[in-house]
């Protein structure tokens, strides 16, 4: 039962900081998703980008993880966090506001618009480091989890939303107005976390006292590798992205290519992910009440692969009644969902726990360097297995290795309680 008892979880999230810091994060990604579908169309429908031109423009939004990530880390542990996510996102609004303007004046080129993408991933990365790393400062410990719930439903809201509503606004303005809806939504970010009061102490570099950078993100990765916790959760995490990127990067060509099903049953499956994403925020309070983070954790896990074998078992019905295909994809989508989101909100809330407050920012770029560098890779490994072996035959193997990665959560709650300050009990319903 809910209660809002001071220093509870839910007198924590139903505080008015974690409140408007909710609000700030919701519409960050929010804007994000407009701005992932409005930017290829620009590329293609306005400055007429060929397939290469729309792979650079992807690499331009997703590499800066690797180029910057590490580093990022260090700095956002050296400064305050909100600013941080305050000059991240008045960085953001204010590239992509250029990008509708320079279109008026009919200047607009794809030179432009690679170097925009390359600033926005490079200010996504520094605002996703220090937002990941900001929860422990605006809610007590015991309210860490339902408030990444919270965050994780937002995201799963947008993620669902977003690229519907930039859709039907395509269908009455141009990409590039779209852009400036992108860019509001970041000042109306940046505008509610200015309003927002942590507990963050003043930091030591703050005061003169500056090690070289090199030195914090050693201290950082150091941080990661000694940890019995945090160095199995970021094995496990990342050989799990890896596993499901596979599936993930053939699963369009699983639906369209192999069982001719076509864009709107993709576009049903993939809605379909983000609802159970959603649910997983939902339950997961009830489900901690219940067991133990690392037990949650391995059933996410073991629960995910699971849900991808409906992938390669629908791709081998090819030329029978789409039902049933159709019915498999639907809810291995689902399932996957659930377990994946169940999975990140139980081991993100893990590791903030685990962390000491002013390590937070390197850990997680750490361990976020081993998870986004894992994903090219896997995609590259996709294509190539897919065209040599088959699409079923390679989404196999990333369902095979997908049930490898619980292995690394045998025996966390000991370490949990062993490593960890502030182990994560039971939750109560909030």
């Amino acid at each position: 039962m809910s209660t809002s008892v001071s220093g509870t979880p839910a007198a924590g999230v139903n505080s008015g900081k974690f409140l408007r810091f909710w609000a700030a994060q919701s519409t960050s990604q929010l804007g994000q998703r407009f701005g992932l579908v409005a930017l290829p169309v620009i590329a293609i429908e306005t400055l007429h980008a060929g397939t290469s031109e729309v792979g650079y423009l992807t690499a331009a939004l997703t590499v800066c993880y690797l180029l910057v990530g590490l580093p990022a880390g260090a700095w956002v542990d050296r400064r305050p966090k909100r600013a941080m996510m305050i000059r991240s996102a008045v960085v953001r609004a204010l590239v992509l506001a250029t990008i509708p303007a320079l279109w008026a004046a009919d200047r607009l080129s794809l030179g432009w618009l690679y170097g925009a993408a390359i600033v926005v991933g490079i200010a996504s990365v520094f605002f996703d480091v220090a937002y990941q790393s900001y929860v422990p400062f605006i809610v007590p410990d015991e309210a860490i989890e339902p408030a990444n719930a919270r965050l994780e439903a937002s995201a799963q809201v947008s993620a669902a939303g977003g690229p519907a509503l930039a859709g039907l606004l395509l269908k009455v303005v141009s990409a590039p107005v779209v852009l400036v809806v992108d860019a509001v939504a970041y000042v109306v970010c940046a505008g509610f976390l200015a309003t927002v009061k942590d507990s963050e102490p003043p930091h030591a570099n703050e005061k003169g006292e500056r090690p070289r950078l090199a030195h914090d993100i050693r201290a950082g990765v150091q941080f990661v590798i000694g940890n019995p916790v945090l160095r199995r959760l970021c094995v496990s995490v990342g050989v799990s992205n890896f596993f499901a990127t596979i599936v993930m990067t053939l699963t369009p060509l699983l639906i369209l290519t192999e069982l001719g099903l076509g864009t709107t049953v993709m576009g049903i499956v993939l809605g379909v992910g983000t609802l159970g994403g959603l649910v997983a925020s939902a339950t997961l309070p009830r489900i901690r009440a219940r067991l133990s983070a690392g037990t949650v954790m391995a059933v996410g896990l073991l629960l995910a692969g699971l849900s991808m074998v409906a992938f390669p078992i629908a791709g081998s019905l090819k030329g029978a009644s789409a039902a049933l295909p159709v019915a498999l994809l639907i809810l291995g989508q689902f399932g996957m969902t659930w377990s994946a989101v169940t999975f990140n909100i139980t081991q993100v809330s893990v590791r903030q726990r685990t962390c000491p407050k002013d390590m937070l920012a390197r850990m997680n770029a750490s361990i976020r360097f081993v998870i986004w560098g894992s994903m090219p890779l896997a995609a590259i490994l996709a294509g190539w297995l897919g065209s040599h072996l088959g699409v079923v035959a390679c989404m196999w193997i990333g369902v095979v290795g997908s049930f490898l990665t619980a292995l690394p959560i045998i025996g966390m709650d000991r370490l949990i309680q062993r490593t960890t300050p502030s182990a994560p009990a039971p939750l109560q319903n909030v």
